[in-house]
Formats: C-alpha cells, structure tokens, sequence
C-alpha cells in the first residue's frame, strides 16, 4: 500500500480496488494506465547516491512502476505481506519451495498437484538432496502424522487443476505449524477473490498468473505472497535466481487485473450453468466441480470458499481411445489446449498415470477438462452434446 491509496484496502470494495489499486496517474503525466517500464540500467547522479543505495530503483531485475503496481494489487487481494511477480506458474512453485528448504529436507506435495510443480520437486529438488513424498489430497487433519522430523515445506493445490479435490487447508496448516513445517497453497483455481489461504493459515500462496490474471491468453506471469515471517528467504532466492518479469508483461498482467472480478464471476455462472446440464446427460458418469453438491469436497467448498472458478472436469462412460478422438476432434467451440482462464473455453482430454502415486486414480471412464469461456452458453452446450454424440456412436 502507498500514499496515493489512503489505506483504504480495507474499506473498499474488490472492485473499486481492481479498478484503482496499483496505479497512480499523477506520477506518470496523467495517463490512467501505469506505462510499460523497459530498462536494466538505472542511473545515479552522484557517486553519494551510489554509496547510499538508498534511492527507488537501482537496477531493473529488482522491478519498475510497471511490476510494482501488480504486486501492490495482488499483495492487497491476498492480504499478504509482500508479493513479487514472477516469469511464469512454475517459477511461483520454484521459488517458493526453495524458499523452504535445503538439502536433507523433505517437501510433502498433494498427489493433485500441477504437473510441472511435480516435475520440479522429482528431477530438481531430489538431485540437490531435498526428499520428496506426495499425500493424499483427502488427507485432512491426518496429515499431521504424514509428516516427519524433516518436512519443512508442504505444497497443497485447493482445488487440483485435473481431479478438482480440495484440501483443508485449516487443517494443513495447524499441522504445518505444529510440525514446524511451512504451508505453501497454489490458489490459481479460485483466485484471491473466492479463496484466501492466508487467513486460513498459510505461509505463502502462490498463482499461475498466466491463468486468471491475465486472462487473455497472451501473457506468462507468475506470483508468490508471503507472510512477514516467510518474506526474507522468498525475496531472497528470487534475487539468487533472478527471476524477473518484464515491464511488457506486466502491463498485460495488470490489464487482465482490472477485469477481475467481472470476468470470475462470469466464468463462474456459466461454469455452473454447463456443470449443471452436464450432470443430466447421457454418457457422463460424473462432473467433477466443487460447487456442485454431487461433489465429494462440496461441504468443504461452502465453508472455505466465496465462489468457483471456470474449470471443472467431467468424465464420460468407459470408451476406446476412438471414441476421445471424436468427442475432441470435431468440436466447434472448445478448442485443445494446455492453459485455462481466457475468454475462449478449452476441452482436454486427460489421462492420469505417473502423476498419482499416493492416491491412483481409480475413476472407469474417460476424463476430460473444461474451460468455460465467454461464448454463448447454449452455443457451448450444442457443441458438447453433439461431441456426447459422436463419443457413443464411436464406441
């Protein structure tokens, strides 16, 4: 929080914060949108201003206006003590474990965790000595006794962002804490408007901010928000690895930032319209979206969370591999594809195997991840049952 803001994170309302927070038009010639900063060298006008090292800026790695107002933004949704913004979702991961752990340590991570955050822990942290064990995502208050002498770090993903369980993240954190652990939660899937790790807990929260920060499927960005007592090792390692995001990117960040709580709740409404129907038609076996109260965690889901994000799964009766082929193949609206949290809806088919180890995922059926994006939802509707039918007659 800076002086152009008056405190008042706490009075005012998400949107009056997204649409304000992080920009100061005052300090750039009264352009509402802070300008896109490019720049690695920052001068000095005295050898005394060098010595002192006191001035704003000092080298560009370490930030500009353009990262700062992010980070302010992002800071005051979380309700953290500090936040950077980072390169990418991964990067996020990174350096939060390693703000964790040495060698000899031990990682505990959620057997639904993001793929990449997995391949990290296993090619990564284990060659430089750090242990790595996954848990069940239904753990709950038994994760206490999971632990070992040596967790220092747990990693937890509420919701997972392909089987959609959540964690109690109430209960990880009292056994954290009493392990003398440090809790770590990627809270991508709901976002800072719907869920808040912190108050619940948590030592650190982390986003693929590519996802819903964005939200426009042209930018990566990354970000981790910290407690005061977990801030110095974060910001650390971020400077040891050098992380940084350019002004360029940051700027679009910032942009998808002002949308917030629009787009969420947009995304959240036609989710649920399209879950909804999904669970009435045939082939499908079961939707896996928290919001429902079909869903194992619902429960859960109504005492920690505000609202639901734009991804969900849904799996389909047991069928060959043809069968998958002509479900996706011929969609019209729903396009492939890796990321989620843009304004056009994604449908991937997903095939679990060494990414479950603690908990195998014993569904029958074929599983497919959605993102609802911002077409018609009848449109969207049309072009998943005439997919439902091309799935049976290809059987």
């Amino acid at each position: 929080m800076n002086e152009h803001n008056n405190g008042k994170v706490g009075e005012q309302s998400i949107e009056t914060l997204l649409t304000h927070l992080g920009r100061q038009p005052d300090d750039h010639f009264g352009f509402v949108n802070t300008p896109v900063y490019r720049g690695s060298t920052v001068l000095f006008k005295t050898l005394d201003d060098l010595d002192a090292q006191s001035q704003r800026y000092l080298y560009g790695r370490a930030g500009n206006p353009t990262t700062d107002g992010v980070e302010e933004i992002v800071n005051a949704l979380e309700g953290g003590y500090r936040t950077r913004l980072l390169p990418s979702g991964v990067a996020a991961i990174t350096v939060a474990i390693l703000s964790c752990v040495k060698a000899g340590d031990e990682v505990l991570i959620c057997d639904n965790a993001y793929e990449p955050g997995r391949q990290f822990a296993d090619d990564f942290l284990e060659r430089f000595g750090v242990n790595i064990r996954y848990y069940d995502p239904g753990i709950g208050a038994g994760l206490r006794d999971f632990m070992s002498p040596r967790t220092k770090a747990i990693l937890a993903e509420s919701p997972g962002s392909l089987t959609f369980e959540l964690q109690d993240i109430r209960a990880f954190a009292e056994a954290a804490h009493a392990g003398g652990a440090k809790l770590i939660v990627d809270n991508s899937w709901a976002s800072p408007l719907y869920f808040k790790p912190l108050e619940l807990g948590a030592d650190i929260v982390i986003h693929a901010g590519t996802k819903m920060f964005v939200g426009h499927s042209d930018a990566f960005a990354g970000t981790v928000t910290a407690t005061e007592a977990c801030w110095p090792e974060v910001e650390l390692i971020r400077r040891r690895l050098g992380f940084f995001t350019s002004g360029d990117d940051a700027y679009l960040v910032a942009r998808g930032l002002r949308t917030l709580s629009i787009r969420m709740a947009e995304h959240e409404r036609r989710a649920l319209e399209i879950a909804t129907w999904l669970e009435s038609q045939p082939e499908v076996a079961s939707v896996l979206h928290p919001a429902l109260p079909s869903h194992p965690d619902h429960t859960l889901f109504k005492r920690d969370f505000k609202g639901s994000g734009s991804l969900f799964g849904v799996i389909l009766a047991p069928a060959p591999r043809a069968s998958v082929a002509a479900f996706v193949d011929q969609l019209e609206l729903f396009t492939m594809g890796y990321s989620w949290g843009g304004y056009e809806s994604l449908c991937l088919p997903v095939v679990l195997g060494d990414n479950r180890t603690a908990k195998p995922w014993t569904h029958e059926g074929n599983l497919f991840r959605l993102h609802i994006g911002f077409e018609g939802v009848e449109d969207l509707k049309a072009d998943l049952s005439a997919a439902i039918e091309r799935y049976t007659r290809a059987r």
